[in-house]
């Protein structure tokens, strides 16, 4: 199986750059995952697809500011040609490891050797390289007084992805409704169309909705690499899923519902915590779950996800669900209709 594959072509105009004003009214692209049925509908249309006795699996995760600028701190550089003094330095939080330890992406990498110490907010935060990675991330260790999630919010910025250019006027549209977990690097985009009526006329039908935390991070969304997929090295992120969650969706299962996650986020994190019998174990931990075609789905039955990246792990998963031909027709007749593609553009619904 070659990444080349999950190729298609992009007009870079389909790339959404801002979010609807209204969540729930972006298009929605209905794929019948055994005959490759295409219908074209609107997101709030959505409840017309779902049944009483489904279940809603949600991610609520909450994305933290976590893009930091900074500048190197002089005493650790007195090696160094001088133009480097007081170099600016990006961090982007990718997980956290322990207390005040973070994985962190660094920009430009050169300019953060082990022992580097780097000033945000002047000197509110303060943060060293402790180490470096294989995969030349960097763990970095803080040093602050207070509340690290409110200095966080203080000075971190949205860490929007590369491909979205403008500014985000409004913070709370790269969140879910229902965020609550601190942890992401990036939202779980699928849940972006859910406004809290939407979700409360899910309810009102007979569905119960399963909250599970994935915090989501960039490993995910970054192009596949290698030319022969199988060789392709997936990040590991952390997931937690409660015994209520897990108890709404094995009980959903036992009487023959559907089990319908909210993006490749939530999927991941059901399979993830599903033994062989197909049952969701409550608990946490980290999974680096790799789903590409001929992967056997233990648990989710329908997927609602956004458009991906061509040649991405996640359009290997939604093809591992409706099989590639169908998925990647579905994929050209988006560009096709002209839809919005990626974090702030519109859904597709596979059932």
């Amino acid at each position: 199986m070659k990444t080349q594959d999950f190729y298609y072509d992009l007009p870079e105009e389909l790339i959404a750059q801002d979010p609807l004003e209204d969540r729930s009214g972006s298009r929605l692209l209905v794929l019948d995952k055994e005959t490759g049925a295409i219908e074209h509908r609107i997101f709030k249309n959505i409840t017309q697809y779902l049944r009483k006795g489904d279940c809603l699996v949600i991610n609520n995760t909450r994305v933290i500011p976590a893009r930091l600028i900074g500048e190197k701190l002089h005493e650790n550089i007195a090696h160094e040609p001088e133009e480097v003094h007081g170099a600016k330095i990006e961090l982007l939080l990718l997980k956290r490891r322990e207390n005040d330890i973070w994985e962190t992406l660094v920009k430009p990498g050169k300019k953060a050797r082990s022992g580097t110490k780097i000033s945000f907010g002047n000197g509110i935060l303060i943060g060293e390289i402790i180490d470096m990675l294989e995969d030349g991330n960097r763990l970095v260790q803080f040093q602050y007084q207070g509340i690290f999630e409110e200095i966080l919010d203080q000075l971190g910025q949205m860490p929007l992805p590369p491909y979205i250019t403008h500014e985000l006027a409004d913070k709370s549209r790269y969140q879910t409704v229902y965020a609550k977990y601190d942890g992401s690097a990036a939202a779980p985009t699928a849940g972006l169309h859910f406004t809290k009526e939407l979700l409360a006329e899910v309810e009102a039908i007979g569905i119960p909705v399963a909250n599970v935390t994935l915090h989501v991070g960039l490993g995910t969304f970054r192009p596949v690499k290698v030319e022969d997929v199988l060789e392709h090295h997936m990040h590991s992120e952390f997931y937690q899923v409660t015994e209520e969650a897990a108890n709404i969706i094995n009980e959903t299962k036992k009487k023959g519902g559907r089990i319908i996650c909210v993006g490749t986020t939530s999927c991941r994190t059901i399979e993830s915590a599903a033994d062989e019998q197909g049952l969701v174990q409550p608990g946490s931990g980290d999974t680096s779950i790799f789903i590409y075609p001929g992967y056997h789905f233990k648990v989710l039955d329908a997927l609602i996800t956004n458009f991906h990246l061509p040649e991405s792990t996640l359009m290997m998963l939604v093809s591992a669900l409706a099989g590639r031909e169908h998925v990647m027709n579905a994929y050209d007749v988006a560009v096709k209709e002209r839809y919005r593609f990626f974090s702030f553009g519109d859904a597709m619904f596979i059932h």
